[in-house]
């Protein structure tokens, strides 16, 4: 697969890569350089957010959690 840079240095990435990790708009990876490679990683904080609010634990899940 190939992306290429445009004019203000963005890029595009191929709809498959952002199918298989589940990248929407305002997604946000992290940018590192490895030696001469760019690698792009999908942020875990990110997908931590995502989720945030859409799981309820019933009463004795979250009384014997606290208990702990």
């Amino acid at each position: 697969m190939e992306a290429t840079v445009a004019e203000r240095g963005q890029i595009t990435l191929p709809k498959a890569v952002r199918d298989a990790l589940g990248l929407t708009k305002g997604s946000v990876l992290k940018v590192e350089l490895e030696g001469s490679r760019i690698v792009l990683r999908k942020s875990v904080d990110d997908a931590i957010s995502r989720v945030r609010g859409k799981f309820a634990l019933d009463a004795d899940t979250a009384q014997g959690a606290a208990s702990e």
